[in-house]
């Protein structure tokens, strides 16, 4: 028997813990930026994922008025971070909700490279970065999706497997319901099939 919810009659705390431990796993945009007085913002976003290929685009959400969108909305530029399962401690920390004027960077210690496209510094211990351009924002109720055109990629040469990133090096982290975090776990290859080949399954 299931349980019915009609998301009018919830309170947001209530909607929220629905749909964040149902939309599971969630990829981490952890995204690095820099205000307009030159301080340096990084922060995990869970709502992210690509929305164009031709021309590459990323999205996240920030949810509330957030120092990242903050950020990108005075520079016009950001990066998306791989978040990683060797840094999952510092992510999480980066999470926390230090004060404006203080840069995530100093206060966990993190250590930067300058990016090549933007001004937003990038973390050098992700292997993989996505420099990005503002495209658009869309504002949605109490959150913003914050879409940024792709106009460099950078990758560590230790997780790529001929020509692309190797799931197993990369290890990425996810975020599940409550204060649950997913690992890369298991990993299963299937082949989609062309309707030629297609027949019903037993």
């Amino acid at each position: 028997m299931r349980i019915e919810h009609d998301p009018a009659l919830l309170d947001r705390t209530a909607v929220y813990r629905l749909l964040t431990s149902t939309v599971v796993p969630r990829p981490i945009a952890w995204v690095s930026t820099v205000s307009a007085d030159g301080v340096d913002n990084l922060a995990p976003h869970s709502f992210f994922t690509i929305s164009s290929v031709t021309p590459p685009i990323v999205q996240f959400t920030s949810v509330g008025r957030k120092d990242s969108l903050r950020n990108v909305e005075e520079t016009g530029q950001f990066v998306v971070n791989l978040a990683t399962e060797p840094l999952m401690a510092q992510i999480n920390e980066t999470a926390t909700d230090f004060p404006h004027d203080v840069s995530e960077f100093d206060a966990v210690g993190i250590e930067r490279e300058p990016g090549v496209r933007v001004k937003a510094p990038r973390v050098a211990g992700s292997p993989v970065a996505l420099e990005c351009e503002l495209h658009s924002t869309l504002l949605l109720g109490d959150s913003t999706v914050v879409f940024g055109r792709v106009v460099h990629i950078a990758v560590d040469e230790a997780v790529v497997d001929l020509d692309h990133p190797e799931v197993t090096r990369l290890r990425p982290l996810t975020r599940l319901g409550k204060d649950e975090w997913g690992t890369l776990g298991g990993i299963r290859d299937l082949s989609r099939i062309r309707y030629a080949d297609w027949s019903p399954s037993n």
